[in-house]
Order: C-alpha cells, then structure tokens, then sequence
C-alpha cells in the first residue's frame, strides 16, 4: 500500500513537470537506482533524466551488487524492503568494497530502522512516500559534496595525529590509512577545519546536506559516533560533545557530556 502510495506520488508530480528539463546537473552523473518496483523504477529513471542524471536501474538486490561491481557510479539509491536480499544486507556488502554514497529509501518510518540503514553506512535517509523533489535535492546535495573533492585546492590538514587530504580524499591516522565513508570524511574535514571552535549540528547539516538539521533527526549524531570509534580505535579522543551546542575537535580534553 506504502510503495503504491509513492507510484502514485510520483505520476502526480512527474506528470505536472514533465515538460520541464533542468540542465544544472552534470549529465556524466551516473545514479544506480536499486528498487523492485519496476513502476517506480521507470518513472524516477525518467524523472531524474529529466534533471541531467543519467540512471541505471537494478530490480533486486543482488542485481544492483552485480551492476555495481561492473561499473562505476556517483550514488547510490537503494530500497530497503527487497525480497531475498534486503536493502541492508546490500549496503552492508557495498561498504565492504566501496564507499560510494547511498541514499536509503524505506515504507519503514521508525527511528530504530533509520538508525540500522545508518548503522549500515548510509549516507542519507529518506521515508516513502517521499516527493520526487526532496529526493532531487537530497541526491544533488550528496553530489555536490562529492564534487568539491574535484575543484578543490590542495589543502592538508594534520592536526592531533589525524593527516586529512581533502583533494585525494585521504585521511592517515598515526602514520596509517583510515577507512572513512564519505560522509564520515567530509564531518571529519568539517570539525578539523574548525579545531577549537565549537561547530553546531546545523552547521553540519548546512555542510553535509545544504539544509538544517530537524531536532529529531538522529542522521549526523549516528555518522558521528561511528568516526569517534573509528578514531578512538587508533586511541584518539579527539570529537567531543557540547550538549546544547554541537561538537569540536581538539586534541586537548575538554569538559563534555
């Protein structure tokens, strides 16, 4: 009923703006869409290139592993509520290989879920029945964060042990190499560009997503936690919490909560 309330969605708006072309995307833009509802398939793949993606389409889990294996693409957008091979397990076995971003797309609305497709290397979360333009725009805000590796000027940043190179998208912690997600990287070039300075949640958000954070949204708090263990596995504490205020990098203790 959920899925077939998103189809719906999707004719409505699709058939409203269908003479419409956007040309402010890059059409080498290569967008895997992972989703076994073939309707809704075809219309987002026509939607989307409408807007200058170029979509590749997989009907079940283990297909899109397969695209995804032979080729090279800029997202992900993957469903969750697959038969045989769920969302999930698909992202757990993409990040085992690739840290290509992916948006998660689910009819299950409870904030432990969200938290699993987080948990399991999302970089984005979206609820069905969602409007084609919020998709839109959380997939463009993804790109664009990807894009600034490329037009960005070499900067080192090696600051508290941590060696962050923003146009290589590397990070050495101690002298060895880090394996960040990219939205793990760009929270981590966020704060260290910021060291000593307190950085809000909506300052993330605005970084991360071009839009500002709701007060339940638990996305950014998850990303968080799991590069503080990454770094305190190499024994760093460096990403502190100031409740009420956001977070900061410092290679001095501060007082948190």
């Amino acid at each position: 009923m959920r899925v077939r309330r998103v189809t719906l969605t999707f004719k409505r708006i699709f058939r409203r703006k269908s003479s419409r072309h956007d040309d402010t995307m890059d059409s080498k833009r290569r967008l895997l869409l992972v989703d076994d509802d073939r309707e809704l398939c075809a219309l987002m793949h026509e939607f989307f290139g409408q807007h200058g993606l170029f979509v590749e389409t997989a009907a079940s889990g283990a297909e899109g592993l397969r695209v995804l294996s032979q080729s090279p693409f800029d997202l992900v957008v993957l469903d969750v509520m697959m038969p045989l091979l769920d969302g999930f397990e698909v992202l757990r076995q993409i990040r085992k290989r690739s840290t290509v971003p992916v948006i998660m797309l689910t009819a299950r609305t409870s904030e432990e879920d969200r938290i699993g497709g987080l948990n399991a290397g999302a970089d984005d979360y979206l609820p069905k029945p969602f409007a084609p333009d919020e998709l839109l725009a959380r997939i463009r805000a993804v790109l664009r964060r990807a894009a600034r590796a490329d037009i960005s000027e070499e900067q080192v940043i090696d600051q508290g042990g941590i060696r962050l190179e923003p146009r290589l998208r590397r990070v050495w912690i101690e002298g060895q190499p880090a394996n960040l997600t990219a939205i793990e990287f760009d929270i981590l070039e966020c704060l260290m560009s910021s060291a000593g300075r307190v950085v809000s949640r909506d300052a993330i958000a605005a970084a991360l997503y071009q839009r500002p954070s709701s007060p339940y949204e638990r996305a950014i708090d998850v990303h968080i936690s799991h590069l503080r263990k990454k770094l305190q596995g190499r024994g760093l504490s460096l990403i502190h919490t100031l409740r009420g205020s956001g977070y900061i990098f410092t290679p001095q203790e501060v007082e948190s909560e």
